[in-house]
């Protein structure tokens, strides 16, 4: 069975005097353009007060992919009324010839349902919100944390996380393009008993390259929610499952404060040399980046 091998950790981190000074940050997407990195970032109020966004989405750039700048204006803006009311949280990005696509989790003013959205744009500093993607029925639950992929056969997959059974879950939709429309597909795979990742999933993204089969860098976790990121892989048509790691590729260290979240949670991968370099975040406030080498 192939290997994913953690090699490296480093922290990333945004400059002083941000318009996230002071908040919690998680879900870096991370993607590189010419020499340079650009980031879309989730902040988080800390403490979270009664009427505060459950998440804000900043743009970032950096010249090493570890120190980024942030823009003084939000990349995506919570609604004053509907589905993103409450907050904009999970970004993901996907280039396109006539700018971006943005997909995001919006929470709605009660925070008590999350749906994706779409959002679009020429450049980051000018994203519309395009049209509601996925919404579970009321009282079922989230749909959330999108992640983006394409078949090779040139169609597209939609990944994305689900509620049920008091748990989370992975599912999946199928589409002509990355835009849609998207149709309901059999889950992608499922938990395994008494193991790390025996009740909760969530999507994690995943890297193509040539030669290999894709491979998703997914969150699990036990009942109690102490998060791990594995690897897990497909054929190229998401047809099947090729290979799943045994055990959490990675494990976050023992929080300082024994009251903090006990969590890692993969965000977006990039291409470093002959490495993978993942994103992620610790404690749901804290950016890290590993560099993973591939033996197979």
């Amino acid at each position: 069975m192939p290997a994913y091998v953690v090699e490296r950790l480093d922290d990333v981190t945004v400059d002083e005097g941000s318009m996230l000074d002071g908040m919690d940050m998680m879900s870096p997407f991370v993607w590189k353009e010419g020499d340079a990195y650009r980031m879309l970032v989730r902040g988080v109020p800390d403490p979270l007060g009664p009427h505060d966004p459950t998440g804000l989405i900043v743009c970032g750039t950096s010249d090493d992919g570890l120190g980024f700048t942030l823009d003084d204006h939000l990349a995506i803006t919570p609604g004053r009324f509907g589905d993103d009311a409450g907050g904009c949280e999970d970004p993901t990005v996907l280039r396109t010839g006539d700018g971006y696509l943005v997909y995001y989790t919006g929470v709605d003013a009660a925070r008590a349902q999350g749906s994706l959205i779409l959002a679009a744009g020429p450049d980051l500093a000018s994203l519309e919100k395009r049209a509601l993607m996925l919404k579970a029925p009321p009282g079922e639950g989230n749909i959330k944390e999108a992640t983006l992929a394409q078949t090779g056969a040139g169609d597209w997959r939609l990944f994305y996380e689900y509620a049920a059974d008091n748990a989370s879950r992975i599912g999946m939709a199928g589409g002509p393009a990355p835009e849609g429309p998207w149709t309901v597909l059999p889950d992608p795979f499922g938990i395994r008993e008494n193991s790390w990742d025996n009740w909760h999933l969530s999507t994690g993204p995943i890297v193509q390259v040539e030669g290999r089969d894709p491979v998703m860098f997914y969150n699990g976790a036990t009942h109690d929610a102490r998060w791990r990121i594995g690897w897990i892989s497909f054929d190229p048509g998401f047809t099947r499952v090729t290979g799943r790691g045994i055990e959490p590729m990675l494990v976050p260290p023992p929080p300082v404060d024994r009251a903090a979240t006990d969590i890692a949670f993969a965000g977006s991968c990039t291409i470093e040399g002959d490495r993978i370099a993942l994103y992620y975040s610790l404690e749901d406030r804290i950016l890290r980046r590993a560099l993973i080498r591939y033996y197979g």
